[in-house]
């Protein structure tokens, strides 16, 4: 969070981008973003340390059917058969998988299926709140950082983090605090990637493509993390997501490809007549 503010208005100041100063409309505006933000990055962790890494990921495709539900409830949209059907392929693939999960942990499938929740709830607002005539995306990124990031802290002050962190005895190691600070860095980058995803696409979209990356550290953590139990029902989940994912991503570039074709049509024929 301390990294996208200094980031931000650092830009901001050297006029390389802009957003609205604040303001008392601000938090208005912005609600109930930085809550769902903060929820979002407190479940995913917490799911994250009570599950295999396979099992997180596989879990982590039910924020797509809730993605597509919000967007239809909040943003409006329609979307035809075909999207449906992609992604009704990738929770029955998630089913699968998860129903043959043999370490079954209670509380990290709950902490996971609320990540769920609030990663679907973030996208859609986001891309709700990203419009150019409110805070536009530089101003989401910003304000959401800005006051979430006295909150956050306060959290990890009581629950003893903050103590812990403080204490860590690599603070004076070189290497450490040139990653820790890159990992820092790199947390803005991907903020602000999917932020520009949904920017120019859908929530759902962002969502599916994330998913579709995830399958790769899934098969991964097969090999490597040493705390997957392989069973054939859960390999065939696995590849029926994956399947989901790969159409879904077909169907939405082969849209955008015929929206771009009639685009051109129209733009030539307007020259014709001219």
């Amino acid at each position: 969070m301390a990294a996208t503010i200094l980031i931000l208005y650092i830009s901001k100041l050297n006029k390389i981008i802009h957003f609205p100063d604040f303001d008392k409309s601000i938090p208005v505006k912005l609600f109930p973003l930085p809550l769902i933000y903060v929820g979002n990055h407190i479940s995913g962790l917490s799911s994250t340390s009570k599950l295999s890494l396979p099992m997180f990921t596989v879990l982590r495709k039910f924020t797509i059917p809730l993605t597509l539900l919000l967007e239809i409830i909040i943003l409006g949209k329609r979307y035809p058969l075909s999207i449906f059907i992609s992604v009704f392929a990738i929770v029955l693939g998630a089913f699968i998988a998860a129903g043959s999960d043999l370490s079954f942990n209670l509380e990290g499938y709950t902490f996971v299926l609320l990540n769920d929740i609030f990663t679907a709830a973030n996208g859609v607002y986001m891309k709700q709140k990203m419009d150019p005539k409110e805070l536009g995306k530089y101003g989401v990124l910003f304000y959401n950082a800005c006051f979430m990031v006295v909150p956050t802290a306060i959290i990890s002050f009581s629950t003893g983090d903050f103590q812990q962190a403080t204490h860590f005895q690599h603070w004076t190691n070189f290497l450490f605090v040139f990653q820790f600070l890159l990992s820092c860095l790199l947390g803005f980058l991907l903020m602000y990637s999917t932020v520009l995803c949904s920017h120019y696409n859908s929530a759902l979209t962002t969502t599916v493509v994330g998913a579709i990356k995830n399958i790769s550290i899934a098969y991964i953590g097969m090999l490597i993390g040493g705390d997957y139990i392989f069973s054939m029902l859960n390999f065939i989940g696995l590849n029926i997501c994956m399947a989901g994912g790969l159409r879904y991503s077909f169907l939405t570039l082969r849209g955008k490809s015929k929206s771009t074709q009639s685009g051109d049509e129209e733009n030539a024929l307007l020259e014709s007549k001219c």
